[in-house]
């Protein structure tokens, strides 16, 4: 029985052994170093960074993929997780959101859960990560290595479902110190164009016809509607930018009268947005000998964002210290501390206080300063505009709002203090024999500040308000570990045995007052009234045994076999422990004379794994006790069940399936992988919807089966090699099917989509468009009926509530790659990353925010309103206007696009000095470099960014930013 006293605490070590690196024995895994004529040499003997230590990836029986510092360092982001985009076969990644210090999605091999987590492990030196990933500075990396099958993960257990990142840190090198020095600036805008829209003068005209077309579905006559929706016109707006000289600016006939001109044309994206910039600073020392070495770092960076009052600043350092002590001991420390600052407006959602969303929606005949009627600006007693809040604008132009004037004052502050520290002892008592215990801290302190100042905008009314979230993580993981390593004659075991235990504890506290004395005053204590006050703490425990068997004979035939059993609190006791494991095998198959005969193959490696990993991830750390929520009735406390106990939930199982073929030709110019996966998630943790008068929504099973299968290839060239230029050249790509085996129902909908047996996470189950009758201009959908012996027929309808809701395909793309490659002549280098996505569909709600028939009055309407219909454009995609609603911006295949995009998304051209130039000051190196980042998009929606989330929903987010760098590099 796995008793709770094995949960609640640690395993007791040995005096003065402690920790563990997860990623554990041997784990300072190295690249091949790379020559000076190359930024990336790739070896036949290439070593990686693998589970719980290293690897010859030609060896290797499990599938990995590494990319190496230099590549990373081509890339001015913020985030180490947008690296990933485009460089890894199998690896989708995804930046949703160009808001400063935002990460990137990720999903290994397909997505292998429905409400449970799919994000993969991240694992920092050996050892899991639970601090934020934006605290690890791209500038410290060594190599990232990313681990896609069981035989690759299956050792980390639970925690390893989703695939593995690997993160290794750089480290102090054998010979004199050196201290590095990088310092950037760059600048960024929008990566795509936002949606173009009509002018004031082509505004006014269409809210015209929109007016009119309302009165004549009133049963108006078309000559009185004219004359009335030229009469209301100006009142409906709430403002007329032509001053009083044009008291009705559009005629009866629908036209502008003949000199009517916009005495302003206040873009709020010009007042809203503003150049951004990055500038960016890291100095490194390191060094070593043969008793150890060290590596020290300080790092400096400061993005502001497009959107005001949006920025992001990091403040790094790092020491990692590895010392021979003695013969039989080593010893190692690193230690990481990170402080950084995010404000982050809204930035997604439809709140009105959404910084991205208001500058789209506003038009430009609405001024962000007050005018008169002549279009002066009104001004204060001292001289200066004031800021027009649009009392007078209707809703759909946000009457009242101007965050302009208000985010300036308010605060959107985001402060992350994150300390990481890893130590370890490893005991070598035989040359083949060695043990390491490890210990690893993780501290992570959130501090949320958001404050509404109470002179301007929506807080004025309630005095403003102020509100503070505080968290805290405290997670550690310990770890002992036994290798035995032997070589006799041919024949090589490997050996691991191993403990863990990890536990993680959070905290958060928040309260929320309101109602300030004075201006100015942004913490709580200079509030009056108490609004809200909350807190709660959990804890979540993982008790392990692992072991490892590696086995090959000639360096030829290799076998390896691995087990974990994890023990989680997060379930029952009687179902808390699971059992993961791997099997896995490769043969050298260019080290056979047959095909050493053939003289075609420098490489050739056949590779298979099976096994299996679980998943323990719900939504609550206590998913098999009742839970209870509390509440205030009537002044007395009273308490509500929220969830029901489930103690019959277990752990979610992913199968994992993976065939391989590597090559090599021609000299290792060209090499190449080819792998086929089938990723099998049973035992699906399901939230199963319950009917509103039980109490609760839900409750937890493990119902359903989710599969994943797709090809992998990668192909890696060097079409040039000479003695001053080289050129390289890598493509990959990968095709993955997801869909659903089975379900606790044959369909479940969820908001657009729908969740079908045979169908995939993500398909769209929404009506579909039929175009705009002709006669009419009314919108039409397709409407399907059955009758009474089964038969269907189908018809259209101009009402949306009788349109029929059918399969529309799915969001997640065919394919996904990147195209990369290096060019070297001389002291020069240039670098460049296209990648891609094949297939997929994106629905455009942001779009649809733009394209109201006339009944969101004041919003901005885009371009393609200008082809509405008209009974002189009756064959038209857009519907006549008309101010009555006739939802024909609702959830249909009309605003489904297609969601294939290329994107450039880095290009990196550096320079060199000559050796003799830089020696001269004392320089072993100087490179002056100019970066950029998603330069490009080659797409076919325009105004609408085509790297959206995995759902394929658009939510007026923060758009992709270009980003230009340039820089200079040096070492001494």
């Amino acid at each position: 029985m796995f008793r709770k006293s094995l949960i609640a605490h640690s395993i007791r070590t040995p005096i003065g052994i402690a920790g563990v690196f997860l990623g554990g024995v041997g784990l300072y895994a190295q690249n091949i170093k790379q020559n000076k004529d190359s930024l990336r040499q790739q070896q036949i003997d290439e070593v990686v960074v693998v589970a719980y230590g290293k690897a010859k990836k030609s060896s290797f029986t499990g599938s990995v993929s590494t990319i190496s510092g230099d590549r990373i360092a081509t890339r001015p982001v913020v985030n180490v997780s947008k690296v990933l985009e485009g460089q890894v076969a199998g690896v989708q990644a995804v930046s949703a959101s160009g808001q400063p210090g935002a990460a990137a999605e990720i999903r290994i091999r397909g997505i292998g859960s429905v409400n449970s987590s799919s994000e993969p492990l991240y694992v920092v030196d050996g050892i899991p990560f639970d601090g934020n990933i934006n605290a690890i500075s791209p500038n410290d990396i060594e190599s990232i290595s990313v681990l896609k099958d069981a035989t690759a993960s299956a050792l980390y257990g639970s925690r390893g479902a989703n695939g593995i990142i690997i993160i290794t840190t750089k480290s102090g090198k054998k010979g004199d110190s050196r201290v590095n020095f990088n310092i950037s600036q760059g600048f960024l805008n929008r990566a795509v164009k936002d949606y173009e829209q009509v002018n004031t003068n082509q505004y006014f005209e269409l809210y015209w016809e929109a007016l009119r077309n309302g009165y004549v579905s009133s049963k108006i006559s078309s000559s009185q509607a004219a004359q009335m929706a030229t009469d209301n016109l100006v009142s409906a707006l709430g403002i007329n930018p032509y001053g009083a000289q044009y008291p009705n600016p559009v005629g009866v006939d629908g036209k502008l009268l003949p000199g009517a001109t916009p005495l302003w044309n206040d873009d709020w994206r010009k007042v809203l947005q503003r150049p951004a910039s990055r500038s960016q600073v890291d100095l490194d020392l390191s060094g070593g000998n043969g008793k150890g070495n060290y590596f020290f770092s300080l790092g400096y960076l400061d993005e502001k964002g497009m959107a005001i009052e949006s920025d992001f600043k990091r403040y790094s350092t790092r020491l990692k210290v590895n010392s021979k002590v003695k013969d039989w001991l080593d010893a190692g420390a690193n230690l990481s501390y990170v402080n950084s600052i995010q404000n982050a407006p809204t930035s997604s959602d439809t709140k009105s206080d959404n910084v991205i969303l208001a500058a789209r929606i506003i038009p430009s005949f609405y001024p962000y300063y007050q005018r008169n009627v002549d279009g002066s600006f009104v001004l204060d007693k001292n001289g200066n505009k004031i800021y027009d809040f649009g009392t007078y604008r209707p809703a759909g132009a946000l009457a009242n709002e101007n965050l302009a004037a208000t985010l300036p004052l308010d605060k959107n502050e985001r402060q992350i203090d994150n300390f990481s520290g890893k130590g370890f002892l490893e005991f070598t008592f035989l040359p083949e024999l060695k043990f390491k215990s490890s210990l690893s801290i993780d501290l992570v302190s959130k501090n949320g500040h958001d404050y509404v100042n109470p002179l301007l905008g929506s807080g004025k009314d309630i005095g403003g308000e102020v509100s503070k979230i505080n968290s805290r993580v405290f997670s550690y993981t310990t770890s002992n570990i036994l290798t035995y390593d032997k070589r006799l004659e041919q024949h090589h075991i490997n050996v691991l045995a191993g403990q863990e235990f990890y536990q993680y504890k959070y905290q958060i506290i928040s309260g929320r007052k309101s109602q300030f004395s004075l201006p100015g005053y942004t913490e709580p204590d200079a509030a009056a009234s108490i609004s809200g006050f909350d807190g709660k703490s959990d804890k979540l425990s993982l008790y392990s045994f692992l072991g490892k068997l590696e086995y090959d004979y000639q360096n030829k035939y290799f076998f390896a076999t691995s087990i974990r059993k994890d023990g989680s609190s997060r379930f029952y006791e009687k179902k808390r422990w699971g059992t993961f494991w791997s099997v896995g095998g490769s043969w050298k198959l260019s080290k056979e004379s047959f095909v050493q005969d053939l003289g075609i193959f420098d490489q050739l490696t056949l590779r298979a794994s099976y096994g299996a990993q679980g998943n323990d991830k719900l939504d609550t750390y206590y998913g098999y006790q009742s839970l209870y929520s509390f509440y205030n009735n009537l002044g007395e406390p009273g308490v509500v069940l929220s969830q029901p106990a489930t103690p019959h939930v277990t752990w979610e199982t992913n199968i994992n399936l993976n065939l391989g073929l590597e090559f090599a030709i021609l000299k290792n110019r060209i090499k190449g992988n080819i792998e086929y996966f089938k990723r099998q998630s049973k035992n699906l943790l399901f939230e199963m919807p319950t009917a509103p008068s039980i109490g609760f929504s839900k409750y937890n099973a493990n119902v359903g089966t989710l599969q994943n299968t797709g090809v992998e290839i990668s192909l890696q060239t060097t079409p040039i090699l000479g003695q001053d230029f080289r050129w390289d050249l890598d493509i990959n790509a990968t095709t993955t099917r997801n869909r659903f085996k089975s379900l606790p129902k044959p369909s479940i909908i969820k908001g657009s989509q729908m969740l079908t047996v045979g169908g995939s996470i993500y398909d769209f189950y929404i009506p579909t468009w039929a175009g705009v009758d002709a006669e009419t201009g009314a919108p039409l959908w397709k409407k399907i009926t059955t009758d009474s012996e089964g038969k269907t027929a189908e018809s259209t309808t101009s009402e949306y509530a009788e349109a029929t809701r059918i399969y529309q395909g799915s969001s997640l793309p065919k394919w996904v790659g990147g195209i990369n490659t290096v060019l070297t002549y001389k002291n020069f280098d240039i670098s460049g990353l296209l990648s891609f996505r094949i297939g997929g569909k994106i629905l455009d709600q942001d779009y649809t925010s733009l394209l109201s028939s006339g009944s969101a009055t004041g919003r901005a309407w885009g371009k393609e309103i200008l082809n509405r219909w008209t009974p002189d454009n009756r064959y038209t995609n857009v519907p006549a206007l008309n101010t009555t609603t006739n939802y024909w911006t609702s959830r249909s295949s009309r605003f489904l696009y297609s969601g294939t995009y290329a994107r450039l998304k880095t290009v990196s051209l550096g320079y060199s000095l000559p050796q003799e130039v830089f020696e001269k000051i004392g320089l072993r190196r100087l490179r002056i470099y100019l970066q950029g980042e998603n330069l490009l998009t080659f797409y076919k929606h325009k105004g609408m960014d085509p790297e959206q989330t995995f759902n394929g929903i658009t939510y007026y987010r923060y758009p992709a930013m270009r980003t230009v760098t340039f820089g200079l590099q040096a070492t001494l």
